[in-house]
């Protein structure tokens, strides 16, 4: 809500609330060895943003020189998916890596900065234009 003070102009941009024209918390797809603990997405005049955390739970994945064997995480549900494949970033409180988010919605784990671990808890967040 835009708080308006005396002598403010009145324009259409101050008028816009920015309220989500969607939202969303379910439809995200788990890849093999990964769980959803929660996701949560937004798009607001055609910007996407959203909130992906995951628990990792398969065998350790080995960090070369920060590479690692392509990993897919999860799959975004339909109409939350980027038109063109988008670069990002995941964390997990003490390492973290570059993930891809594919046009098919896939979150596929490239980099990172040590091995993964199972038992853990991975998260991205990202935005991105509906437009390409």
């Amino acid at each position: 809500m835009t708080l308006f003070l005396s002598g403010m102009r009145i324009t259409a941009d101050r008028l816009n609330d920015y309220t989500p024209d969607a939202e969303t918390a379910s439809g995200l797809v788990a890849a093999t060895n990964f769980s959803v603990n929660s996701f949560y997405a937004t798009r607001t005049k055609g910007v996407v943003f959203m909130h992906v955390y995951c628990l990792y739970s398969g065998a350790t994945i080995t960090a070369t020189s920060g590479n690692i064997a392509d990993t897919a995480m999860a799959t975004l549900p339909a109409g939350w998916r980027p038109p063109t494949t988008m670069t990002a970033i995941w964390g997990d409180g003490s390492e973290d890596g570059e993930c891809t988010i594919g046009t098919g919605g896939i979150i596929t784990l490239r980099t990172a900065t040590a091995s993964i671990p199972s038992g853990r808890n991975i998260r991205m967040t990202t935005s991105f234009n509906l437009d390409p």
